[in-house]
């Protein structure tokens, strides 16, 4: 059976934020009357028959547990898989309030993991023997190997991993958020999560003030939220992603003395293109980004014109199957982590991460993408977070449901937004700056927004001034084909999709040959004053390659940059033997 987009997006497929929780079908101690996945049940926890369980236990090693003893806890380094093969574990989750729920428990021909597990992630649930348990573990690395050599065992498996990352998402268990609903810094924890599949609860002090829980809480001042409390106890004031990332054990270790055959630069769909087809074909893989997986895809709503989804699928949904791809295949995934400078020149490449570690590979991928555009208008910074947005995903689509919105753009990206904002919002209005959408959008998406009563475009036009007493609540734009005069409009939520400037400041230090606007230049032939260059996607330095967004004259489109993705891995190949027979001379 083919994988659903919601469970395939183990990395952020449901909304995680409102602690939604659900039943299992015995019961199964969880608190709320249905759940989704209520008729998946046999597939989250299969039970594997004698001759399934003789194949697992080949990748493992014997373990016994007393009755009472934890196999493993929220937050501890994940050890690997568990298969039982005598006595029962219990399967618990809980959050930042000590709130306790029994999943499951689990007996002889079940298997205790999820998603994390092929990363050796911290645990998100406990287990503890109910019985005295006998079993064996499997560590992260030979799960992947049990996955890649049993092909059928390990779809099943697989499948099981991601519904149980999608259960405990929808469960909301975890850290436990908590402030004023509109909050730019809540918003931004609670889309960091969202997008990094990190299952967590959000109260909104302003709903759920008088929860007895949170009187301890009450009378902090405002400026120590939103609180986040993580399910180990700790209290963490204003945090931003890093420290909220430290909490839940999510920054990456890495090995001093290992050099990496190839590094990649952000883990949208080109660098996580790279990353599935170089790990599966034997090299060694890291991927870095400094948020999410997706890039400025993740945030696309829906897209219906990539190749084998005739339904769509959101950005979000296709980057999180590439992601479980790549750890599947043994990438090592380094998010939230940020590179700060390249240095090149030698053999090994040095990437500097801003902590001050140096990370050593043979190669780089830049697959930094673009950043979203800033328009030039006042007070614009202001109103950031605070009704200006650069994404429409589904924690800014609910604070505009039933209220108008605005989104400035013409094309794809905007149209996406448009079509998913209008399910929504009680009305979008679409500004553009030429004459209509012909020119910019894909015509599935003009027929798309054309067909909704909800939308207006305004064309001929552009954004001159916003207002409002700490949130955005009125904006005035020209139009000329409307009025004379400057129009303005009561809109508390902005969509700004103008366009998008490439993320390479960081590649000043190795001498990347750039072009005028600051896309990186490739090519077979001369690249300025620089040699010869003799790989279609090398940068002028060699062994840094470059694709998708942020290559100069790449095509901007999610197929195109999957395609480069899995090009630039050949030429890698080449570059590598031939680095390999040099030395060898």
């Amino acid at each position: 059976m083919a994988i659903s987009q919601a469970e395939a997006m183990a990395t952020g497929a449901t909304d995680g934020d409102a602690g939604s929780a659900g039943a299992t079908p015995d019961g199964g101690g969880l608190d709320a009357p249905y759940s989704t996945l209520e008729s998946r049940w046999h597939q989250m926890f299969p039970q594997l028959g004698a001759e399934d369980m003789a194949r697992v236990q080949r990748f493992g090693t014997p373990q016994h547990w007393r009755a009472g003893e934890k196999l493993f806890s929220i937050g501890q380094a994940g050890r690997g898989m568990y298969l039982v093969t005598s006595g029962c574990v219990r399967i618990v989750r809980r959050d930042g309030l000590g709130r306790e729920h029994t999943i499951t428990e689990q007996g002889p021909g079940h298997f205790l993991a999820e998603v994390g597990t092929l990363s050796g992630r911290p645990a998100l649930v406990d287990g503890v023997a109910v019985t005295d348990t006998d079993g064996y573990a499997i560590t992260p690395e030979r799960l992947r190997a049990l996955l890649v050599a049993e092909a059928e065992l390990g779809e099943r498996i697989m499948r099981a991993l991601i519904l149980r990352r999608v259960g405990l998402i929808e469960f909301g268990s975890g850290p436990v958020l908590v402030g004023h609903g509109t909050e730019p810094l809540l918003l931004a924890l609670q889309a960091f999560l969202r997008r990094n599949g990190y299952p967590h609860t959000v109260i909104d002090m302003d709903v759920d003030g008088d929860c007895s829980l949170l009187l301890e809480y009450a009378h902090a001042p405002a400026s120590d939220f939103p609180l986040v409390i993580c399910p180990d106890g700790r209290v963490l004031r204003a945090p931003d992603e890093g420290q909220l990332a430290s909490c839940l054990g999510l920054l990456p270790e890495f090995d001093p003395d290992h050099v990496y055959d190839v590094i990649v630069v952000g883990a949208g769909p080109a660098g996580l293109a790279t990353a599935v087809y170089a790990a599966s074909e034997g090299l060694s893989v890291a991927v870095i980004d400094c948020r999410s997986p997706g890039g400025q895809a993740g945030a696309s709503a829906r897209i219906e014109n990539y190749l084998g989804f005739p339904t769509g699928i959101s950005g979000q949904a296709l980057a999180g199957r590439a992601f479980v791809q790549a750890l599947k295949f043994g990438a090592h995934i380094a998010i939230p982590l940020e590179v700060k400078a390249l240095h090149c020149g030698t053999d090994p490449i040095r990437l500097e991460l801003v902590d001050g570690r140096m990370i050593p590979t043979h190669t780089v991928v830049i697959a930094t993408g673009a950043q979203y555009r800033r328009p030039g208008i006042a007070s614009l910074e202001r109103f950031e977070g605070r009704g200006v947005y650069y994404w429409a995903s589904p924690v800014e689509a609910k604070l505009c449901r039933n209220e108008p919105a605005m989104l400035v753009g013409g094309g794809n990206s905007a149209g996406q937004a448009a079509v998913y904002l209008a399910s929504n919002a009680a009305h979008v209005h679409m500004l553009v700056r030429g004459p209509g959408l012909a020119a910019t959008m894909s015509r599935y998406l003009i027929d798309r927004i054309g067909s909704l009563p909800n939308v207006t475009l305004h064309p001929h036009a552009h954004i001159t001034a916003l207002a409002g007493n700490g949130w955005l609540s009125r904006v005035r734009y020209d139009a000329p084909g409307e009025s004379p005069t400057p129009v303005e409009m009561d809109v508390r939520h902005l969509f700004l999709f103008i366009g998008a400037d490439p993320n390479a400041s960081w590649l000043r230090t190795c001498h990347v040959e750039v072009d005028g606007k600051g896309f990186v230049r490739t090519g077979g032939g001369e690249l300025g004053c620089a040699a010869a260059v003799p790989y279609p996607l090398q940068t002028s330095v060699p062994g840094v390659f470059a694709i998708g967004d942020v290559r100069s004259g790449s095509t901007k489109r999610v197929a195109a940059a999957v395609g480069e993705g899995a090009a630039v891995v050949a030429q890698i190949h080449d570059y590598l033997a031939k680095v390999q027979l040099a030395a060898a001379r």
